[in-house]
């Protein structure tokens, strides 16, 4: 799925990422109310998109599923300037005390810190992270 993403119409896209994702979602696999969902924005040095998509394809997203991270999608923008330095995904966690030490193991995972420097040797592929925690709505396909 490719969504044309403008600016930082953050929940423009989380909703798109859930509708998606909550049509693949069965009645009896439906989230708690805990559930926190975490919209990550990376934007890229220069030229480094494509390690980074590298990066996730061979070490970020196995090791997120390592530590139990809900992968739900993940998008680029489709044109503009964007289009060549921007990463849109979106993840899950059952709460957020689970995400803060999911997050704090992912960090400290020696298989986590050496895919970072490996990916990083010819320089920093990441700039600039932006995040937003949501929850769904009362109203939403996969509350």
């Amino acid at each position: 799925m490719r969504t044309l993403l403008h600016g930082t119409a953050l929940l423009g896209v989380a909703m798109a990422a859930l509708a998606a994702w909550g049509a693949a979602v069965s009645a009896a696999d439906a989230p708690s109310a805990e559930k926190v969902y975490e919209l990550r924005i990376y934007k890229t040095n220069p030229g480094k998109l494509d390690a980074l998509h590298a990066r996730f394809r061979a070490y970020t997203c196995p090791l997120f599923q390592k530590h139990g991270v809900e992968l739900v999608g993940f998008w680029t923008p489709t044109e503009g300037a964007e289009a060549h330095d921007t990463l849109y995904y979106l993840i899950a966690f059952p709460s957020v005390a689970a995400q803060k030490a999911t997050w704090a193991a992912f960090r400290s995972d020696p298989a986590w810190i050496k895919a970072k420097a490996e990916s990083e040797k010819d320089g920093v592929l990441v700039k600039q992270v932006l995040t937003k925690n949501l929850k769904a709505t009362d109203y939403s396909p996969i509350h």
